[in-house]
C-alpha cells in the first residue's frame, strides 16, 4: 500500500536536523542547528516543549529516559527525558562530535568527532570509556551491531570500518566512500545501520545505491538500488522488525526495499528535494519520521502497513489528523471525505493479511471503511484491475514465504475505488478569528489589534480573560472570569465582543460588554438557536456581527437588538469590520492542490446599506492560506495569506486585489514569520510581530511590535526607473482612502492630499527626465499625461530648455487637448447640476457673487486679513459654468487638488502665459473622484447627499455625518482665484453663446445676470481676430479648434504685442468689474466692495504673487527640472 506522506513542517532553523523516535513512539525528538532539541507529541504539535543544549546540537538518541546530544561545545550531554533537566557530561572532544548512538540495551553510547576518534562511553559511569583509533579524517557516522560486539563507523577518509568493542581493534574496513578533509565537505554522511534483532546484515548507503554486508564474514551479499534515486543516498535506516530498509538521498528521496525479496515497497519524494539528513522508524507500527538539511520535520505514513491500519499510539493517532488546527474536520460520514488526499489512493495488498471474512472491512489509506466513501465506486460486479495485478504478484511470493496462503480466499470481485490521478481536494480551512492564535493553547491572544489585546488564561490555576488597551482613556484594563469558556474575542472602541461553543448542556453565547454605554446596564448576552454555533465574530462602529455553522450571517446593534440576517454562500472563514464596512471570507467551494477556494463579501452598513464586492474570488498564493483578514486603520480592506503576501484592496482600480508587501522577505531564516496586528496607510506601515521558528508569537515574555515598509512586487526595483515607478504607483494606492473617505463623508487632513499630490508630481517629473537622458521621448508623452497642470508646464519648459522641441510641442498639443476635453464634459456637468445650485445654503457659497449675497461681507473681511488678496471679487454667475481649468488632467484621479502643488511663474513678467495657473494649498479638500470635475463641481455633488467632504478640522476621525458647515473664506477664495484665472477659453465660449447663458444663469442666482468676467490679453486678442481665423480656416467648427489655433497665433505675436494687450486687458475690466459690483450690492456694502476691488486690482497687476506654500513647492519643482539650487 503506498505511503502517505504528511505536509513538512519547521523544526528548526535552516541546517543539519536529526529526528529520533522515544522508546514507546509516543513523541518525535528533534535536534538542529538552533542548538534546541524539541519534543513533539505529533506532527501538528504547535508548541512542542523545548530544551536548549548548546549553541548546535549534531545529533541526539533517545533510549531509557536519557536524551543524549552532540553539541558544538565539543561534548556529549546528557539530560532527563521528558522532563530535559540537564545530567552531566558523558565525554569531550577537541572538536565537535558528529554522530551519537545507543546500543540496544541503552547502557552505552558511541559518538565520533571530527578529531578522528570514536568513543564508546559506560552511559551510568562516564569514566568507562573505550576510545577507538585509526580514522585519518573526521568521523561521519556510528552503528551498534544489535549484540554488543561490533561497532562499524564511516568516515572522511572514505571508509567503513568495523571495529570488536572488545579488543578496540578493527575487523574489516572498505574503501567505499569519497575521500574529503572536512564532513562539511562530504558528499553524504553516510548513516549506516545494522540490522535489527539479529544483527545479520549491515546497511551501507554508497552512492546511488545501499550495500549490505554479512555478519562475521564481512561479505557484500547483495546491493539494494532503483531508479528512483538519482542523487547520492545520505542516510539508511531499518525497521523495528528488521524486514525492510529505508534510505534517504541528497536530493530529498525517501525509498524503501524489502530485504528479502529485494523488493522497492515505497518511493517517496521530499516536497522541496531537501537533503534527507535524519530518518527514523517508528518502533511498533509503519511510520517514518524524517528531517532536511533546512530543519523541517516530515512523516510518511501507513510504510509497508499492508492493511493500511493505523496505530492507535499517540503520535500515529493524532498525526492522522493533520492540519486538525488549521483545516476543518468534518464530518467523516459524508462526502467531504473525499477531501482526505488519502481516500483516493489506491490500496496495494501485500501478501497474507485480508481474509475472506473481512473483505467487508477493508480499510484505505486513510484508515476509514470503504462504504463510507459516497461516490468514485463501480458497480457491484467489477473487477479492480489494480488488485488483479496485486493477485497476480501475491502468487509469485507464496513459494518464498507460506503466511501467503489467505490470499487466495480473496475475493477478486468486489466494490472498489477506480485509481485516480488527477488534481487532489485540498481540505478546506477552519475558521479563524484575526488577530489571535490557536485555541488549544493554555495561555493565548484571543485578539491584538490596533485597539488594544485580550489574552486568555486556561490553566490549572485560573481560567480567565485579560484585556488591555493601547489608549488607557479608551477604557481601563479589565479582567473577566472565563466560566463559559469564550473562545472568540473581538474588541474596539465601543465594546468588547466574546463568543463560547456550545456544549450538551448549553447553547452557543455571544456576550458584549459595551462600555462606552451612557447607561448603566453595560452588558447583554444573546443565546444561539440549537445546534447553531458563532464561528466568526466582528465589531464596527455601533453594530456586532456574528456569523454561525448554520451558514446564517447576524448583525446586533452595540446595544443588543437583532437586526438583519442573512445566509452565507458557504461556511465562513473570518470576518472584520470598521467603521460601517463589514468584510465576509468564506469558502466559495473545494480548492485542489493545496489551493483554498474562498471568496469574499464587503458590505456598506451605514443608512444606506450596499454590498460593494458580491462574492468575489479571494486571490491568495499557490498552495497557502488565510491568515489575517482586517482592515488599515484608514478602513481600506487587507489581507494576508500563509506565503505572507500582504494584499490590499485597491478601489482606484475596480475593486482589486493588489500585493503590497511581502513579509518572508524580511525574515532572516526560512522559518520565522511575522504575525500581522495592523496595518496604517498615513504613514504607510505593516505593523507585525517577529516570530522566530513560528507562527504566532508566544504570550510571555510580551511580544514587541515591529514595523515593515509597503513595497509593490514592480519589476526592475532596483534600477532608478522601476524604484520611481514602484515609489509612484504605491503613492496612489495608499491615497485612494481620501476619496473613498470624502465620498463617504468622513473627514481627512486636507494636507495630507497636497503632500501626496506633490509628491507623485516630483516622482512624474523625475521620471520624465529620466526618460529624456535615454532618448525616451514618446515615453516623456505617457508620463505627461499622467501629469496636473504645473507639472506640464514644468514638463514642457524643461522640455524647451532641453532642446528638444519636438517633445515640448507634443507636450503642447496635450495640454491644449487635455483643455478641450475638459471644456466639452464641462457644460454636460454643469446642465446635470444646475438644479443643486439652488439648493445650496447661504453659508457654503463659494465666491462672494454667487448664491449668496448676506456671505459677502464676511468673506471679504476673512480675505483681507488673512492673504491680502481679492481675487474673488471679480467672479461672477457664470464662473461656475464655464470656469474649469482649461489644462488640468491627471490620469491618477487626483487633477483638481493637484495644482495645490504650485503655481508657474512665467519668466517675463509682462508674458501672458497660457499655462499659467495659481491656487492655493489651502484649498477645501473635495472629492476627485472623476478625471474631468472641478472643485465646485465636486462641492456640488456632496450637497446631493446633504454630507459635508470637508468639516471644521479637529483630530477625530468619526464617521457619524455632521451638518454642512462653511469653510473658512480664504480657502474658499483661493479656489476661486484658481478658476478666475483660468478662464480665457471658456470665457469664449460664453461670449458666443450669450442665449444660453442668460436662460441657465437664474437657476442659480437671477441677480448675477449683469457682472461681467475680466477678460485676459488673449481672450480681448481672440474676439477682434476671430473672424480671421475663421476665414482662413471655414471648416472649424468645433470651439476647441478655434482655441488652439489663436493660442499659436498668439504665441507668434512679439512681446510688446502681447504686453499692450495685457495692460489692455487690466486697464479695462478692473472698472467694469466694480460697477458691476456696484450696481449689485446695497449701498451699505459699497463702501467695503471698492476696497476689495482695489486690492483685486492690485493683485491682477500681481501675476507672480503666490501664496508661501506654492512659492515653495514651485521653486521645489523647478529646481528639479532646470538643475538650479
Amino acid at each position: 500500500m503506498p505511503a502517505t506522506q504528511k505536509p513538512m513542517r519547521y523544526g528548526h532553523t535552516e541546517g543539519h536536523t536529526d529526528v529520533c523516535f522515544d522508546d514507546s513512539g509516543s513523541c518525535i525528538v528533534t535536534c538542529g542547528s538552533d542548538g534546541d532539541v524539541r519534543i513533539w507529541e505529533d506532527l501538528d504539535d504547535d508548541d512542542p516543549k523545548s530544551i536548549n543544549v548548546g549553541e548546535k546540537a549534531y545529533s541526539c538518541a533517545l533510549k531509557s529516559g536519557k536524551l543524549v546530544t552532540a553539541v558544538s561545545n565539543n561534548t556529549i550531554q546528557v539530560h532527563t527525558f521528558p522532563e530535559g533537566v540537564p545530567d552531566g557530561i558523558l565525554t569531550r572532544f577537541t572538536t565537535n562530535a558528529n554522530h551519537v548512538v545507543f546500543n540496544s540495551d541503552g547502557t552505552k553510547i558511541a559518538a565520533g568527532s571530527g578529531d578522528f576518534l570514536v568513543k564508546v562511553v559506560d552511559v551510568m559511569d562516564c569514566s568507562q570509556q573505550k576510545t577507538f583509533r585509526g580514522h585519518e579524517a573526521p568521523v561521519l557516522s556510528l552503528s551498534f551491531d544489535p549484540k554488543d560486539i561490533f561497532l562499524a563507523s564511516a568516515s572522511c577518509d572514505g571508509s567503513v570500518r568495523v571495529w570488536q568493542i572488545s579488543d578496540q581493534t578493527c575487523a574489516i574496513s572498505w574503501p567505499l566512500l569519497q575521500k574529503v578533509n572536512d564532513e562539511i565537505n562530504a558528499k553524504s554522511i553516510c548513516r549506516l545501520a545494522w540490522q535489527p534483532k539479529s544483527g545479520k546484515l549491515l546497511a551501507v548507503p554508497v552512492e546511488k545505491s545501499v550495500k549490505l554486508y554479512r555478519r562475521e564474514t564481512w561479505n557484500n551479499l547483495f546491493d539494494l538500488s532503483d531508479n528512483f534515486i538519482s542523487q547520492t543516498l545520505n542516510i539508511v535506516t531499518w525497521s523495528p522488525c528488521g524486514q525492510y530498509l529505508a534510505a534517504g538521498s541528497i536530493n530529498g528521496s525517501i525509498i524503501v526495499w524489502n530485504v528479502e525479496t529485494k523488493d522497492c515497497m515505497e518511493r517517496v519524494k521530499h516536497e522541496k528535494g531537501y537533503a534527507i539528513c535524519g530518518l527514523a522508524w517508528h518502533p511498533t507500527c509503519g511510520r517514518i519520521a524524517y528531517t532536511d538539511a533546512e530543519g523541517n520535520l516530515g512523516l510518511l505514513e501507513n510504510v509497508c502497513n499492508p492493511n493500511g491500519k493505523i496505530s492507535s499510539s499517540k503520535v500515529s493517532s493524532r498525526v492522522e489528523k493533520d492540519y486538525n488546527d488549521l483545516f476543518d474536520g468534518d464530518d467523516t460520514s459524508n462526502a467531504g471525505d473525499f477531501l482526505n488526499d488519502n481516500t483516493v489512493e489506491t490500496p496495494s495488498f501485500s501478501k497474507g493479511i485480508i481474509n475472506d471474512d473481512e473483505d467487508d472491512d477493508i480499510m484505505l489509506a486513510s484508515g476509514r471503511p470503504r462504504q463510507r466513501s459516497h461516490f468514485l465506486e463501480d458497480d457491484e460486479n467489477s473487477v479492480d484491475i489494480t488488485l488483479l495485478k496485486t493477485g497476480s504478484s501475491l502468487l509469485k511470493e507464496k513459494e518464498e514465504d507460506d503466511q501467503a496462503d489467505s490470499i487466495y480466499n480473496l475475493p477478486l470481485v468486489t466494490s472498489q475505488r477506480p485509481l485516480y490521478d488527477g488534481p487532489m481536494p485540498t481540505p478546506r480551512q477552519k475558521p479563524f478569528q484575526s488577530g489571535s492564535t490557536p485555541s488549544h493553547l493554555t495561555h493565548r491572544f484571543m485578539m491584538w489589534n490596533s485597539i488594544g489585546i485580550i489574552r486568555c488564561y486556561n490553566d490549572e490555576q485560573d481560567n480567565a480573560i485579560d484585556v488591555e488597551f493601547h489608549d488607557t482613556s479608551i477604557h481601563h484594563a479589565t479582567h473577566l472570569s472565563n466560566t463559559l469558556n469564550y473562545t472568540i474575542a473581538d474588541l474596539s472602541h465601543e465594546a468588547i465582543l466574546l463568543a463560547c461553543e456550545s456544549t450538551d448542556e448549553l447553547a452557543s453565547k455571544l456576550h458584549c460588554l459595551h462600555f462606552s454605554s451612557w447607561d448603566s446596564s453595560k452588558e447583554w448576552i444573546v443565546d444561539m438557536p440549537q445546534n447553531e454555533d458563532i464561528e466568526a465574530i466582528c465589531l464596527g462602529q455601533g453594530w456586532a456581527a456574528a456569523a454561525t455553522s448554520a451558514l446564517l450571517l447576524r448583525l446586533f446593534s452595540i446595544g443588543g437588538v437583532q437586526k438583519e440576517i442573512f445566509s452565507l454562500p458557504g461556511p465562513v472563514v473570518s470576518m472584520a469590520g470598521h467603521g460601517e464596512q463589514l468584510f465576509i471570507v468564506y469558502h466559495r467551494g473545494t480548492g485542489f492542490d493545496g489551493d483554498q477556494c474562498l471568496g469574499v463579501h464587503l458590505l456598506q452598513m451605514g443608512k444606506k446599506k450596499q454590498q460593494i464586492l458580491h462574492g468575489d474570488p479571494l486571490p491568495l498564493t499557490r498552495k497557502s492560506y488565510l491568515v489575517w483578514v482586517g482592515f488599515s486603520a484608514e478602513g481600506t480592506p487587507c489581507f494576508v495569506d500563509s506565503e505572507g503576501i500582504v494584499r490590499m484592496l485597491n478601489r482606484g482600480l475596480g475593486n482589486t486585489w493588489t500585493p503590497v508587501c511581502n513579509t518572508r522577505e524580511h525574515c532572516k531564516g526560512k522559518s520565522d514569520h511575522y504575525w500581522v496586528v495592523g496595518i496604517h496607510e498615513n504613514p504607510q506601515q505593516l505593523r507585525c510581530i517577529p516570530c522566530k521558528g513560528s507562527r504566532f508569537p508566544p504570550t510571555l515574555p510580551r511580544p514587541a511590535v515591529a514595523v515593515l515598509s509597503f513595497q509593490l512586487p514592480y519589476c526592475q526595483v532596483a534600477t532608478e526607473k522601476g524604484q520611481m515607478e514602484e515609489q509612484f504607483w504605491r503613492s496612489v494606492m495608499f491615497h485612494n482612502h481620501l476619496d473613498y473617505l470624502a465620498k463617504n463623508g468622513y473627514e481627512y487632513e486636507e494636507n495630507t492630499k497636497n503632500q501626496a499630490i506633490k509628491e507623485q508630481q516630483e516622482l512624474l517629473l523625475k521620471m520624465l527626465a529620466l526618460s529624456c537622458k535615454l532618448e525616451r521621448e514618446f515615453r516623456c508623452v505617457e508620463l505627461a499625461e499622467l501629469m496636473t497642470q504645473n507639472a506640464v508646464n514644468l514638463a514642457i519648459k524643461y522640455a524647451s530648455r532641453s532642446r528638444r522641441l519636438i517633445l515640448a510641442q507634443k507636450l503642447s498639443e496635450l495640454a491644449v487637448e487635455k483643455a478641450a476635453e475638459l471644456a466639452a464634459t464641462q457644460v454636460e456637468e454643469e446642465e446635470e447640476e444646475g438644479d443643486f445650485r439652488k439648493k445650496l445654503s447661504a453659508g457654503y457659497s463659494n465666491t462672494p457673487t454667487e448664491w449668496s449675497q448676506p456671505r459677502f461681507r464676511n468673506q471679504v473681511e476673512e480675505e483681507a486679513e488673512d492673504t491680502g488678496e481679492a481675487d474673488d471679487t471679480e467672479e461672477t454667475s457664470e464662473e461656475p459654468k464655464h470656469g474649469q481649468n482649461p489644462f488640468s488632467k491627471s490620469a491618477n484621479s487626483s487633477d483638481v487638488p493637484a495644482v495645490k502643488s504650485g503655481a508657474v511663474t512665467s519668466s517675463n513678467p509682462g508674458r501672458v502665459n497660457p499655462f499659467k495657473v495659481s491656487a492655493s494649498s489651502k484649498e477645501p479638500a473635495i472629492s476627485v473622484n472623476s478625471g474631468r470635475s472641478n472643485i465646485l463641481d465636486n462641492m456640488n455633488k456632496s450637497c446631493k447627499k446633504s454630507t459635508v467632504l470637508n468639516r471644521a478640522t479637529n483630530d477625530e476621525k468619526s464617521p457619524v455625518i455632521k451638518p454642512l458647515v462653511p469653510k473658512p473664506k480664504s480657502k474658499q477664495a483661493s479656489a476661486v482665484s484658481y478658476f478666475q484665472k483660468k478662464t480665457s477659453q471658456a470665457e469664449e465660449v460664453k461670449a458666443e453663446n450669450p442665449k444660453n447663458s442668460s436662460s441657465e444663469t437664474p437657476a442659480m442666482c437671477p441677480q448675477n445676470t449683469e457682472n461681467q468676467r475680466p477678460k485676459t490679453g488673449f481672450q480681448m486678442w481672440l474676439e477682434e481676430n476671430r473672424s480671421n481665423i475663421l476665414s482662413d480656416n471655414p471648416d472649424f467648427s468645433d470651439e476647441a479648434d478655434i482655441i488652439k489655433e489663436g493660442m499659436l497665433r498668439f504665441r507668434v505675436l512679439s512681446t510688446e504685442e502681447r504686453k499692450a494687450w495685457t495692460t489692455k486687458a487690466k486697464g479695462g475690466t478692473a472698472s467694469d468689474g466694480a460697477e458691476a459690483k456696484k450696481r449689485k450690492h446695497v449701498a451699505d456694502e459699497s463702501e467695503e466692495t471698492e476696497h476689495q476691488e482695489e486690492k483685486a486690482k492690485e493683485n491682477l497687476n500681481l501675476p507672480k504673487k503666490q501664496k508661501p506654500l506654492d512659492l515653495s513647492t514651485n521653486q521645489k519643482l523647478s529646481a528639479f527640472a532646470f538643475k538650479q539650487e
